[in-house]
């Protein structure tokens, strides 16, 4: 992995994080902006602007691609680089819970 995606990605804000993880299956922006709602019971809503420029940038950085259009939504999947980011960063988060785990 080239250093300046290390240097960008890791640590992850929430926003990258829930896209990659939700991009390991073909997705499009609201799809994920639903999804995210989901899975967090609602405490994070991702805003439009935030989600598209990040998918912007993602695509840019080659952690995701463009697949196809539908409806005029565009369609996104994780790509090798990105499943290495997002697992890189699953790591620290789990490092992260073990070190204070049991602590508190």
């Amino acid at each position: 992995m080239d250093a300046h995606i290390k240097k960008i990605y890791v640590p992850m804000t929430e926003t990258g994080f829930y896209i990659l993880f939700c991009l390991r299956e073909p997705n499009h922006g609201y799809g994920i902006v639903q999804m995210v709602k989901e899975m967090t019971e609602g405490e994070i809503i991702l805003a439009p602007g935030t989600m598209y420029g990040s998918l912007s940038k993602m695509e840019k950085d080659s952690l995701i691609r463009f697949l196809r259009e539908e409806d005029k939504r565009k369609i996104y999947q994780i790509t090798p680089l990105g499943e290495e980011v997002l697992e890189i960063e699953i790591k620290r988060i789990e490092r992260l819970y073990r070190n204070v785990k049991g602590r508190i």
